[in-house]
């Protein structure tokens, strides 16, 4: 028998002990706090943030799982998605109706994958036209996410290739655009820009329109939604993806893709992201009684970007080094508040001399991604606010103590 919990027990009180990774034998593997010398990643979007709200969870979150279960390829037959399981679609659906930010009713397929990574890759293998003598274009509007370019171009295939900056693509050609709202790394609200005369489709990357990260301002209803767990919870360890399909050949084509590069997803990470969900929504069923605020998950994740990012421009805002985007306040159908979005990154600009401002960081021992994998100039850099709160104190401490000595 197997028991997965949502996180790890509580680790011990000992000095320079932040967390910690949980071993196959039960035990923690502890996270050293960074000390003044060392190096901190916040390169990566990895969610650490959200780890102290799921450790108050994890008996909730618990998940018994025999030796005899899930031992099949086959999950539900009757599904274009044959290897998804029945209880985490039902979960999916669920939780969009709970938070209002996708259509995902009975009329849309559900394609289940190994992360939004994976279904990006089926999303351009079903788009793409088989019988094409040229590869159909991919494009983005810039700053776009760093790893599209290399996504479409890791496999060499003959049926895509990197199109470019979508707003300066003018081909007579196909084309599909891929659309990331809240976008990574700017975080602003996107839409689709290509105005050419080719035919274009497009993919529209949702991973981080929850309501912690930006207000949820409508129900999106388009014809290819991406979602992932990871970053709507921070369980990105789970590696669950989904993807909301409108046209079923589409999501056949999807499946497919699935079926052929690792014949399913991983039933027992089904299992946990159903359990956790289902975790969620009941927390927000419960929401007339006296729960604390800091019980459902969406506050509390909220209210924890929403510390950090005060904490960053207060910082920012006496520094004479960087600056910060800014985003307007919108009303959530959600949280039912006007409020501003609270981004799962920085996009940091250098000011004055500083040209390379992921250089500049790196001085700083902070290791951060620079503009240029965005498709923008080297003066930006994109700064993960995801990590865990040693890890940020630490690169507000850093970038302080820069301000102060070059005054």
């Amino acid at each position: 028998m197997v028991v997965l919990k949502a996180a790890s027990p509580p680790v011990p009180s000992v000095n320079k002990i932040n967390n910690g990774f949980p071993c196959s034998n039960g035990t923690i593997k502890p996270l050293i706090t960074p000390s003044p010398s060392s190096f901190i990643n916040l390169d990566q979007g990895d969610p650490e943030v959200f780890r102290s709200y799921w450790r108050k969870k994890s008996e909730e979150c618990t998940v018994v799982i025999n030796g005899e279960d899930l031992m099949s390829y086959l999950s539900d037959t009757s599904n274009v998605c044959w290897f998804m399981l029945p209880e985490l679609r039902e979960a999916i659906q669920r939780l969009h109706r709970v938070v209002g930010n996708a259509s995902a009713g009975i009329d849309k397929h559900i394609v289940v994958g190994t992360g939004s990574t994976q279904l990006f890759q089926a999303a351009l293998f079903a788009l793409s036209p088989s019988d094409s003598p040229i590869p159909i274009n991919v494009v983005a509007a810039s700053p776009y996410y760093s790893e599209y370019k290399d996504e479409v171009e890791i496999l060499r295939s003959g049926l895509y290739r990197w199109g470019g900056d979508a707003r300066e693509y003018d081909k007579n050609e196909a084309y599909i655009e891929v659309v990331t709202a809240p976008n990574n790394p700017c975080g602003s609200i996107r839409r689709a820009v290509a105005n050419c005369e080719g035919e274009g489709k497009v993919i529209h990357d949702l991973a981080y329109y929850w309501p912690q990260y930006t207000p949820v301002t409508q129900q999106y209803d388009h014809d290819l939604m991406l979602f992932t767990f990871s970053k709507c919870t921070g369980h990105a360890g789970s590696r669950i993806g989904w993807a909301i399909v409108k046209d079923i050949e589409v999501a056949r084509k999807m499946t497919r893709f699935i079926h052929m590069s690792s014949i399913g997803v991983s039933k027992e990470s089904q299992t946990r992201v159903a359990k956790i969900i289902g975790v969620i929504c009941d927390s927000y069923q419960e929401i007339g009684s006296s729960l604390d605020p800091d019980e459902l998950f969406f506050e509390y994740s909220r209210r924890k970007l929403r510390e950090r990012w005060e904490k960053l421009r207060a910082v920012v805002d006496k520094s004479n080094l960087f600056s910060l985007a800014k985003y307007p306040k919108a009303y959530c159908t959600f949280t039912n508040h006007t409020s501003e979005s609270y981004p799962a990154f920085a996009w940091m600009k250098c000011k004055g001399s500083i040209e390379d401002c992921e250089s500049y960081l790196r001085n700083l021992k902070v290791l951060v991604r620079g503009g240029k994998r965005f498709g923008v100039d080297q003066k930006y850099a994109r700064v993960s606010l995801l990590s865990s709160d040693d890890v940020f104190n630490e690169f507000l401490t850093r970038i302080s103590n820069a301000t102060r000595n070059r005054e």
